[in-house]
């Protein structure tokens, strides 16, 4: 049965319930939603999990292009923005996506964006809902969420240059076997395969001293990226982003 939490009460809730309660479990969280107001009903984690595994609905990052460029659920696509619409109030091109679904609106369309105070996603469903859309809905809890269950974050190029350059917090980490790294990678990058993480916390490669640092892995391939990725997040940093190939790639040849 799905557990409907208000707002900030989801995030309060289920840590009190963690910690005093044996009768929560993880299967509990990953099954709670918002229970907002919207006319746009929503997904919970489990559910978006499996949307994305199924591919059975197209999945709308609703925020601007450099938020989604920086970080955003794997299987997303992000859509330009309404023209003439200001940054408080933005919403993404309802045109735009009637093109991606080859102008079927009863096709399954599923949004995310800043989680459970974020007003992207329902300014969207209401636009689409208005503009013809039959099937419509929201994973409310959005990206924050997402990363607090575990859920790593996909980089697109733009993203991984603008951190590159304006963010000498983050760490860099390379998944490939330390003979391919040591033929040449990133600079300033770290070697980390994915037998390496749980020693990375103790021998100084993952930052102990901060689990917010914002954590970029690229790798071989995708998914020797993803893997690595994954598995930091599993150990309680909850800023993790994979590049896909073949762009980080071309960083690494180009070095």
């Amino acid at each position: 049965m799905k557990r409907m939490l208000k707002g900030s009460a989801l995030f309060v809730t289920a840590a009190m319930a963690l910690h005093t309660s044996p009768a929560w479990s993880q299967t509990d969280i990953q099954n709670a939603i918002v229970a907002s107001t919207q006319k746009t009903p929503e997904v919970s984690t489990a559910e978006f999990r499996r949307i994305l595994a199924t591919g059975e609905a197209n999945v709308l990052d609703a925020r601007p292009y450099m938020e989604f460029a920086v970080g955003h659920i794997p299987g997303a696509v992000n859509v330009s923005a309404k023209a003439g619409v200001p940054m408080s109030a933005y919403v993404s091109d309802v045109v735009e996506i009637e093109r991606i679904v080859s102008g079927d609106k009863t096709k399954a369309v599923v949004l995310y964006c800043n989680g459970p105070f974020c007003g992207k996603s329902n300014r969207l469903g209401d636009e689409l809902l208005n503009a013809g859309f039959t099937n419509v809905r929201r994973y409310q809890l959005g990206a924050p969420v997402w990363r607090a269950l575990g859920g790593v974050m996909q980089i697109e190029p733009d993203g991984f240059a603008y951190i590159r350059r304006g963010d000498p917090t983050a760490r860099i980490y390379d998944a490939r076997n330390a003979k391919d790294f040591a033929s040449g990678s990133l600079h300033g990058s770290v070697n980390l395969t994915k037998e390496e993480v749980e020693k990375a916390k103790d021998d100084g490669r993952l930052p102990m001293e901060d689990h917010n640092t914002r954590i970029v892995v690229f790798g071989g391939s995708t998914a020797e990226a993803r893997e690595v990725a994954e598995r930091i997040a599993k150990n309680a940093f909850h800023n993790v982003m994979f590049c896909a190939e073949p762009y980080c790639k071309q960083q690494i040849a180009a070095k």
